[in-house]
């Protein structure tokens, strides 16, 4: 049956495949933003366009070779929901 706590239990779910899902791809651009203000501050370059290329391709390189776990974590959580679909409503 459909109560509030399986409802937030959901949703809890939810958000935390989200965090994973996310992690790879936004933890490599942060890993790669930081090293590259600590090459600009060491070399005092403050081109703020100069970051860009460089977290966009890690970026991409985290999502190919984390993009088949990401989908996989999130086949897996709408299985287990689509398969769960007749116990909350009956």
């Amino acid at each position: 049956m459909m109560t509030a706590d399986t409802v937030v239990d959901l949703g809890r779910q939810a958000m935390e495949l989200m965090l994973y899902v996310a992690a790879p791809p936004l933890l490599t651009s942060l890993a790669v933003g930081l090293v590259i203000s600590i090459l600009q501050a060491a070399t005092q370059i403050n081109e703020q366009t100069l970051s860009f290329i460089p977290k966009f391709i890690a970026t991409f390189l985290a999502l190919v070779l984390a993009g088949s776990w990401m989908i996989s974590m999130i086949t897996d959580f709408i299985r287990r929901l689509y398969g769960s679909i007749p116990q909350l409503i009956g």
